[in-house]
């Protein structure tokens, strides 16, 4: 049997590659897709969810799906630099293909709103990290900036190898269930992702691959939702730092997304998040980054109001399949775990102090 090489040779034929194109992959992709039976129990008789865990690849983070493909190609055309603005994953997934790749990357962060499990892992891969006194549009704006006067590579999810990449995990979704699911929920942030998985579900349909698309449907947080709202929020607000984007660059794609599929944009509160959070990891044994528990934040806020049991009545299978996307892994938060949960108890270093707490 061969050995797993990433999601570039495994899909190939589907991605803008050639043999000219240097492959640069820790071997991300593959991630498991996980049943979560608590959250089929919540949503009743006839629901199956699936959890696309991302948090499993190399840098922890669906980031690595798009970064293989934007860092060959730009080891491709002989780009020295690379660039990005980023909320914390996209910094860490970034610096890492870098140094895999032997490119220089700089990243600007917003100052005091990056989770220290990501900026760490962008310092340790040797990135030159900048910290701004602004916000991510800001450091966005001027990346851009940057990138379109001087030689260096833009590999935030404006750069469309980053979409190719991130579209197999619809992919590797499709291939496991050997079908398309019925709905796909997931966290909207800068909004690159839905466009992905929208792009991908679109390209495996027309190739055969399956016979139908699923209702795509996007959650952004309330204090950060710039397309459910339908302006820019200049001053975004949430708890779950990695969708905390007020002017998206991928928009009109997520609307497309959408508006194509069928689906909706939503948003759910930081309560709602920090409860599907808690759910997450203590029904499913799942530890995920808060941003990825929007996704089934939304899943059980559409439950609740009896969105699926409405779109499903007149369905004839006898299962309807739902796949959250669980983008990135808890440990790149740590400290909000520990904010959300007692501290653990210190006690005597005694055998009978210890069976007491422990209710023997």
């Amino acid at each position: 049997m061969s050995a797993y090489k990433g999601i570039i040779e495994t899909y190939r034929q589907y991605l803008p590659v050639s043999d000219k194109t240097p492959l640069i992959s820790l071997q991300e992709g593959n991630t498991p897709l996980l049943p979560a039976p608590y959250l089929s129990g919540l949503l009743g008789a006839g629901f199956e969810v699936y959890l696309k865990y991302e948090g499993l690849n190399p840098t922890c983070s669906f980031k690595d799906r798009g970064m293989t493909m934007a860092v060959s190609k730009a080891k491709e055309e002989s780009s020295k630099v690379i660039i990005c603005a980023s909320t914390g994953n996209t910094s860490a997934s970034a610096a890492a293909y870098a140094a895999k790749a032997g490119l220089k990357c700089i990243v600007l962060i917003p100052a005091g709103a990056i989770a220290m499990g990501k900026l760490s892992q962008a310092l340790i891969y040797g990135a030159k990290v900048l910290a701004i006194k602004g916000n991510f549009d800001d450091a966005l704006d001027l990346v851009k900036e940057i990138s379109a006067k001087h030689p260096i590579t833009l590999v935030n999810s404006l750069n469309p190898y980053r979409i190719e990449g991130q579209k197999t995990g619809a992919f590797e979704i499709c291939d496991t269930l050997e079908a398309a699911p019925d709905y796909q929920c997931m966290p909207v942030g800068n909004a690159g992702n839905i466009t992905a998985y929208w792009k991908g579900y679109k390209e495996y349909k027309k190739n055969g691959k399956i016979n139908s698309l699923p209702k795509m449907l996007g959650f952004q947080a309330a204090g950060s939702a710039p397309i459910v709202k339908g302006r820019p929020i200049k001053e975004p607000k949430t708890i779950a730092t990695a969708i905390k984007i007020g002017n998206p660059a991928s928009w009109k794609q997520a609307e497309a997304a959408r508006d194509e599929s069928g689906g909706l944009i939503n948003a759910v509160t930081d309560t709602e998040i920090l409860s599907a959070y808690k759910i997450l990891a203590s029904k499913e044994g799942v530890f995920v980054e808060p941003a990825s528990a929007a996704s089934v934040a939304g899943l059980l806020k559409l439950a609740k109001a009896g969105y699926f049991n409405k779109l499903t009545t007149n369905d004839q299978r006898l299962t309807t399949k739902i796949v959250c996307i669980l983008t990135g892994h808890g440990l790149k938060d740590p400290d909000r775990a520990l904010k959300t949960i007692k501290p653990p108890k210190t006690i005597k270093a005694d055998l009978k102090t210890v069976l007491k707490e422990i209710g023997y």
